[in-house]
């Protein structure tokens, strides 16, 4: 197996002073990456926007003259010379949400700062990590602050992971632990194991169609996993007491009265006790337009009603 490792194109802007410097900088980006691959116990590949090699450091000083340098040590550089890097970003993967998102014809833009961002739009969609060169001190960070703009849905805020030296990545511990189990599940073992992994969580029949035919490396698999965690997490501290959404980690939204009005159809889903219910509360699979409908039933359980594209609204259909 291997681990997509995304390169954020943003910090190839700012060329360094210097030839020592932009050194410095390809030192801090191998060494993170070996920390990743260390992590991950995966290989990694460089997911760049073009060829790495191409791209310039500093004034007349690109990766590949880098690569050449006697003052840069030898190990390093055979590390870039062997380390499989792909670009575009969508090369050899067949999702057409990173394709539209590199060709910014797609229904949603990450942005940071303003800026479009598209390696970091491309690591969310895939749930890995994001790497800089340190080439501003807005990259010498373990986590990154981003903005999604979606043409038909509300604009999100989000925190994602990310590291320009490897001293990040002790931030990241639990992630990968998370991202190695991850790997190991695609839809029909998750809802084989649904017991085992979310006790707390009953799922309808409904659920099952729609688990089964996400087949491994699906991209949507893991903001899946990840978000019935968040849901699994509440319920087992939910011991008494009405239901609080502002205690699960995740932003989670009933329908407003106007979308049931129109819609309420589309959310009933029969129970595991023969009742039908109207599902209105769910979270947001991001970055992609799917949602998780959930019910809260009781203490200590919810209800998993809906895992699939985004339904219709009164303000989207």
């Amino acid at each position: 197996m291997t681990i997509d490792i995304i390169l954020n194109e943003l910090s190839l802007q700012t060329p360094a002073p210097d030839a020592i410097i932009a050194r410095q900088w390809m030192s801090d980006l191998i060494q993170t990456i070996r920390g990743i691959k260390a992590q991950a116990k995966q290989q990694p590949i460089l997911r760049t926007p073009y060829n790495f090699h191409t791209a310039f450091l500093a004034s007349d000083y690109p990766v590949q003259r880098w690569l050449n340098d006697n003052a840069v040590d030898r190990e390093e550089q055979r590390f870039i010379k062997t380390l499989v890097t792909k670009s575009p970003f969508s090369q050899d993967i067949l999702n057409t949400e990173i394709q539209d998102l590199e060709n910014q014809i797609g229904s949603s833009e990450f942005l940071y700062q303003g800026q479009v961002a598209i390696g970091v739009g491309t690591a969310c969609i895939l749930d890995t990590i994001p790497i800089s060169l340190k080439s501003k001190a807005c990259w010498d960070c373990s986590h990154l602050e981003i903005d999604i703009v979606r043409m038909d849905e509300k604009d999100e805020k989000l925190t994602i992971i990310h590291a320009s030296q490897k001293e990040h990545l002790t931030d990241h511990i639990e992630w990968f632990k998370s991202w190695q189990r991850r790997q190991k599940l695609h839809g029909s073992t998750l809802w084989e194991r649904k017991e085992e992994l979310f006790p707390n969580l009953k799922f309808c029949d409904s659920v099952k169609y729609q688990l089964q035919n996400l087949h491994h490396g699906n991209v949507i698999l893991n903001p899946i996993i990840k978000k019935l965690s968040d849901l699994q997490a509440y319920a087992e501290n939910w011991i008494n007491g009405a239901f609080n959404p502002d205690k699960i980690s995740c932003k989670t939204t009933p329908e407003s009265e106007s979308t049931l009005q129109q819609y309420a159809q589309e959310r009933t889903f029969l129970c595991p006790d023969g009742q039908n219910r109207v599902f209105s509360w769910h979270v947001r699979l991001t970055p992609l337009a799917w949602r998780i409908h959930f019910y809260p039933s009781q203490a200590g359980e919810i209800l998993i009603g809906y895992i699939g594209p985004h339904l219709r609204t009164s303000k989207f259909s």
